[in-house]
């Protein structure tokens, strides 16, 4: 019998299959933090030291294998960011959001791609990323009303913005690894509203900056692509 049946698959592991499959998750938790969702299966194979084919037959879809090594880092995530919500002012919950999403995202390539970019069908990580958005735009909206965020910066321009960091994190680190902790402070102080700012043009749409982040980030291979099990 197929061992991904529904019947087998729900019933519980040996001992030794139970270690290969934390194994294999611990494995993938470090692939996709160093390299993002282009890593492959042969990548969380060799980090995990099993073949390829154990990797698969425990996560026959990347999305299972995703949601299994990143959804307790991802909840963490997501419930410190609400707590956004709970700071004194508009303006220190929106850099307090800031701050710990892009120091997260410098860090853990997996978790930017997708809460950033990714196209995914696992429902528990969209449902993530659908908790995300909403509360970038009651920090923005806090913000704006009581003066502090310059009027001009829309919730969309956010992801773009932490997209950048999280670019110059990825290519200092063997230059100047905390290097991006300048760059967000400068991006944050041209964030507050003062006298004298320049016109920032026409914001991006929410389709817009979709479209765009789908371009620049990796996403996931559909089913039937050319990328098979071996390559991720």
């Amino acid at each position: 019998m197929d061992s991904t049946d529904p019947a087998v698959s729900d019933r519980p592991l040996r001992r030794d299959a139970q270690a290969n499959r934390q194994r294999i998750i611990k494995a993938a938790r470090d692939v996709f933090a160093a390299r993002g969702l282009s890593a492959t299966y042969d990548d969380v194979a060799q980090q995990a030291g099993v073949g390829v084919g154990t990797v698969h037959r425990r996560f026959p879809a990347k999305e299972l294998l995703l949601e299994a090594a990143l959804e307790e880092r991802l909840e963490q995530h997501a419930t410190a960011i609400e707590a956004a919500l709970d700071a004194p002012t508009g303006w220190d919950g929106f850099v307090c959001f800031l701050q710990r999403a892009a120091e997260l995202h410098a860090t853990d390539r997996g978790i930017r791609d997708i809460e950033l970019g990714a196209d995914f069908d696992a429902r528990y990580l969209a449902q993530i990323r659908d908790r995300i958005m909403p509360v970038i735009r009651r920090l923005v909206d806090r913000a704006h009303a009581e003066g502090s965020l310059r009027p001009d910066v829309t919730a969309e321009d956010v992801p773009l913005l932490l997209t950048m960091i999280s670019e110059v994190a990825l290519h200092s680190r063997e230059v100047s690894p905390g290097a991006w902790t300048r760059y967000l402070q400068i991006m944050i102080d041209g964030l507050r509203n003062a006298p004298g700012a320049g016109h920032l043009g026409t914001p991006m749409t929410g389709a817009d900056v979709a479209a765009l982040l789908r371009q620049w980030l990796p996403g996931i291979p559909r089913p039937g692509s050319r990328a098979g099990p071996r390559g991720g």
